[in-house]
This record gives C-alpha cells, structure tokens and sequence, in this order.
C-alpha cells in the first residue's frame, strides 16, 4: 500500500505544490483543509480524501489523520495571523496548549501544534520537503543588478529585518533611502508593501528628499523552522511591488521559496524590478 501524508493546508497556492509534488513521488495524500483559509479547489486535486475543519480543531485534525493511518504530514500555505487570534474557536486540546504558552505569536502556537502531533504519533516534514528546487539560490535573479542605492536599502533593511523576525513579528521591511517606511507585522507582506506605497505618494511633495523607490527586504527568522512559515514569494509579490513603485526585492538564499520563478523573474524584468537573494548570515544568540 502506498505510503500516507497528512497535508494541512493553509491559503494560496502552496498546499497545491505540495499535494502535486507528493503525488508525483507517490504518497497518498490526506488533506486536512482549513475552513476560514483553503481554497475550495483543493477538493479536485486528486488526494485520497479532504476533511474540512476549522481553527481550533486540533483533536479533530488528530483524530482524522488517526483515522486515516497518516504517520507524516506536511503544513503548507499560510494561516493569517489575524485569523489565528481573531476568528478560532480553541477546542479543549489547543485551549489547554494556548495556556501553557510563554508568548503568544504564531511560532510558539504551531510549534506547540507540531509538539502534540509528534507525541500523537504524527511527524510533521518540512514545508519545503517536496519544493526544494522553489527555493531561491544565491545570487541576482534578474537582469538587473541593485544599484548603489538599493545595495544601501538591502543592507540596512537586512539587519532591520533580522531583529524584527527574531522576535518572530513578521519577516518583511520596507526601505527607503536607508529608512524603514514599514515593518510587516499581522498584515502580511503584500498589505505591507502596499502601505508604504501609499505612505511614499503621500510623503511627496513635502518628502522630495526622499527617494519614491522602495526596496523590500524579506528573511527567514534566524532559527528558521523549516516546517511552517517558510518566506514565500510569487507573482502577486510582483504585482504588488509595481503597484507601491518598490524597485528591488531582497531575499534569503536557501530559506525562501518562490512560485512560479520562471514568470516571476519576467514579470520582474518587465517592471525594471531587480530580484536579489543572500546566504543569511550565521547568528548566534543565546
């Protein structure tokens, strides 16, 4: 019989990968849908069976994936922060888990998840085990170097964004002219990016000493968990940056996935965009 896979599946397009990805390597897969996040399309993919549940769920998610005889899952596709303080409806499993939580942001939270799935007998994979040829590599990706000025931004932007994701706030800053015009928290990157937009149209006139182009700086956490959270980009990235006028968008070598690379480099080499990712740099904190 062909080996199981759990897949808990957020928003977007990465369950989708994911699922494929699986398939194609043979696995079975048992997709555990989010009711607030999955798109519904998720039903004619072709996995064994789909279970809808909602935020909060945790005994059902572990009683189904028993159920199913899934030993190994996979979560893939983002849960919106909001969502996770704001719309769930704790059962007593995760209510019980919230309460013992030192901090309340979402590592802590599906950290906590993925401990009382291992000790139900259910190991969580990472995200990316399927994906790895969508994670970024060293190097610009795009016709286009980073100008001086940019090269400034990304520097700045990166330990900006290093101590921001340290505290596992958000893993996105925007930049400009070495000042950071927003920090992503609950938002998300696109809102993000789309707010410094507004901020820069604003600020013009009064603000001409500083330049309209944005750079958007996007990293891993220091101790990335490869098995959520994972920095994800794709065309909407694109598309949004056009919109808020960002000219540059820096990212961590190895650590961020990106969708559709091929039409995403040509989308940004239509827009003049420079795409540019970094081995992150080693930190040791205590």
């Amino acid at each position: 019989m062909a080996e199981r896979l759990g897949l808990i599946a957020g928003n977007g397009k990465f369950p989708f990968l994911v699922l494929d990805a699986a398939k194609s390597r043979g696995y079975e897969v048992v997709v555990a849908a989010i009711k607030e996040e999955t798109s519904p399309e998720i039903e004619k993919m072709g996995a064994v069976s789909v279970h809808w549940l909602s935020l909060g769920e945790l005994s059902k998610l572990i009683d189904t994936f028993k159920r199913e005889g899934v030993t190994k899952a996979i979560m893939a596709g983002q849960v919106k922060h909001k969502q996770i303080f704001s719309s769930i409806r704790p059962d007593w499993k995760l209510a019980k888990l919230l309460l013992t939580l030192p901090t309340r942001n979402t590592d802590s939270l599906i950290g906590g998840v993925a401990k009382i799935l291992g000790d139900e007998g259910i190991t969580l994979l990472k995200s990316t085990e399927f994906l790895e040829p969508m994670l970024v590599s060293e190097g610009v990706l795009t016709r286009r170097q980073p100008t001086d000025q940019e090269q400034t931004n990304i520097t700045y932007g990166r330990a900006v964004a290093h101590h921001v994701a340290r505290f596992d706030i958000g893993q996105t800053v925007v930049i400009a002219e070495a000042a950071c015009v927003a920090i992503e928290a609950m938002e998300g990157t696109d809102a993000a990016i789309l707010r410094s937009g507004e901020l820069m149209q604003s600020l013009h006139g009064e603000a001409s000493t500083l330049s309209r182009a944005l750079t958007v700086v996007k990293v891993a956490k220091p101790n990335q968990d490869m098995r959520f959270d994972v920095p994800v980009v794709g065309q909407h990235t694109i598309e949004t940056m056009r919109k808020a006028g960002a000219t540059c968008l820096a990212l961590d070598a190895g650590k961020c996935l990106m969708f559709d690379k091929e039409s995403v480099i040509a989308m940004a080499n239509d827009s003049g965009i420079c795409i540019v990712a970094e081995e992150p740099a080693v930190h040791h904190h205590s």
